[in-house]
């Protein structure tokens, strides 16, 4: 796991030089690998996933996610989280090693400022690094503000995710 951290590390700063020329003054992407930085990403997070219920909430569901190679590479603008990509590196017998986009959103004030497509460019420089084969996300049926924004950065429909809602049994102490 630590492997696979250092790699993305690296793969971060080379797609932090390949965007340089697009970000200006303090802006910058990097990790938010503190519990600091992870509380500075919520208000943005809180604007893609609205169920989440506080941020200590959101706090502990990133815990969980990290024991599963979850990270969140944020945008950074004077000190402010701006943009999100959550992601995780896995592996099926569909597509063999990949990353997965779990979440990507930019807050509606950053809007505009490519944020989404440099964190996508960073995710694909940290994807190949890593050796994977592809690079995942799923997105609503009916969003397609986010469908025309991924055909654009040259993602393409390839499946169709099906599921259905479970209510897990309580575990019997």
């Amino acid at each position: 796991m630590q492997q696979n951290r250092d790699v993305v590390d690296q793969s971060v700063e080379s797609a932090k030089s390949a965007a340089a020329s697009a970000a200006s003054g303090g802006d910058a992407l990097r990790h938010a690998d503190t519990h600091e930085s992870l509380r500075a990403c919520y208000a943005v997070m809180k604007q893609l996933r609205p169920h989440l219920k506080s941020e200590e909430d959101f706090l502990e569901r990133i815990g969980r996610q990290q024991t599963q190679t979850y990270r969140l590479l944020a945008a950074w603008e004077d000190g402010q989280a701006v943009a999100l990509a959550g992601y995780r590196f896995q592996e099926n017998l569909v597509y063999g090693k990949f990353l997965y986009v779990d979440d990507l959103v930019t807050a509606e004030t950053a809007r505009g400022n490519r944020w989404g497509a440099r964190l996508l460019d960073a995710l694909t420089v940290v994807a190949e690094q890593a050796g994977c084969v592809r690079l995942v996300l799923d997105t609503g049926l009916g969003n397609a503000l986010a469908q025309r924004f991924y055909f654009r950065q040259g993602l393409l429909t390839s499946s169709m995710r099906f599921g259905k809602p479970i209510n897990p049994m309580k575990a019997i102490v």
